[in-house]
């Protein structure tokens, strides 16, 4: 075992490593500057359950009721060889659906072995004909995650068309008069990122796997399926720098104490040990970077918003960029007062006396 590894280890604890899934992969990008979430997740901590008994327990997954419909649209879908899917795929990429054929990669012979349907399904893929219309569903990817490969068992069809593969997505939000919501669209967007990139290194080609995907959603309040691409090469960027920054967590953890751990001390019912107080400590002795966007994407979100209390940062990061790096609430409402301004603060005083000004006036012509 490595440094790196036994360091990752000591800071996990004695929980076992959490397998990333595309999900939580696609939650790395959210924030690529939060130092605190990428040493977590190089460690494969349980974000959720520390967070918890750190007194911030946060919700996060999909509710039953979303994932039976889900799970029964993406059915529908592809009943009959996904004779529906065909048919959409057929007006948004041209495909000839008389050259088409259907090929279930979910299982090896009844084998459900990950590494052996993993390498099943690179030799499926890589012999795959240079034909137009093959539709693989269930591919098993994989994609490593600081030095661990995570497994990704997407509900998905990989399509090869005019020789290049295209990740198929099915999600059960509707599209209502030709628009969905765009933080759920966006989400989506970052989830086919991670099978795209997953699909690019098991092929060993970048040019194999289009970077446009196919959204298939409900179409208004019924369960007729549509169609749109989704250009994700903006996501694939953000993707590859956050995975290459966890990649090189030496560089993070070197910041740290050789002492710090998120170890719950289990005792032999498994019940943590380690007070609540202690751990939020040795969470906060890592530094964050606090949005309210954290609040759907990280399980963190609570304990690093009431940290962030009374920041600019805890306003958004745009707030955050046009303050240029002050920190506090405060000190904002203090330079807009007129306070005498740092050097480096000039610039953005003068900004904020001039809007508390025009503020004035128009609060004062309001009132009127």
């Amino acid at each position: 075992m490595s440094s790196i590894e036994a360091r990752l280890d000591r800071l996990r604890g004695r929980m076992l490593p959490r397998r990333h899934d595309a999900r939580t992969i696609a939650a790395l990008t959210a924030n690529p500057g939060c130092a605190r979430r990428a040493l977590m997740d190089a460690a494969g901590a349980d974000k959720q359950q520390l967070a918890a008994h750190a007194g911030f327990p946060a919700p996060f997954g999909q509710s039953q009721f979303a994932i039976t419909r889900g799970n029964a649209f993406e059915a529908q879908v592809k009943e009959n060889g996904a004779a529906q899917l065909l048919t959409l795929l057929r007006e948004v990429l041209g495909l000839d659906v008389t050259e088409a054929h259907y090929t279930d990669l979910n299982e090896v012979g009844g084998n459900e072995d990950s590494e052996l349907r993993h390498v099943y399904t690179r030799q499926r893929l890589t012999a795959a004909a240079a034909g137009i219309g093959t539709m693989f569903d269930h591919p098993l990817l994989r994609l490593s995650v600081a030095g661990r490969y995570a497994y990704l068992e997407p509900d998905l069809i990989a399509l090869r068309l005019r020789g290049t593969f295209h990740i198929v997505e099915i999600k059960s939000f509707a599209i209502v008069d030709g628009q969905a919501d765009p933080a759920k669209v966006a989400a989506a967007a970052v989830q086919s990122a991670v099978y795209v990139l997953a699909l690019r290194d098991l092929l060993g080609s970048e040019e194999a796997v289009h970077h446009e995907t196919i959204l298939v959603c409900p179409k208004d309040f019924s369960n007729q399926p549509v169609a749109a691409k989704v250009d994700v090469r903006r996501q694939l960027s953000v993707l590859r720098r956050q995975l290459n920054r966890i990649a090189r967590i030496d560089e993070l953890l070197a910041q740290y104490s050789d002492e710090l751990t998120f170890d719950l001390d289990p005792d032999e019912d498994r019940r943590p040990r380690r007070s609540s107080a202690d751990l939020a400590n040795a969470i906060r002795a890592v530094g964050a970077s606090y949005t309210p966007e954290c609040l759907s994407t990280c399980e963190l979100c609570y304990l690093c918003r009431d940290e962030a209390g009374g920041t600019s940062g805890a306003l958004g990061k745009t707030v955050r960029a046009d303050l240029g790096g002050i920190e506090f609430s405060r000190q904002v409402l203090d330079l807009a007062r007129g306070a005498a301004p740092s050097p480096e603060q000039e610039e953005v005083a003068v900004v904020l006396v001039q809007a508390a000004r025009l503020r004035r006036e128009i609060m004062g012509e309001a009132g009127m």
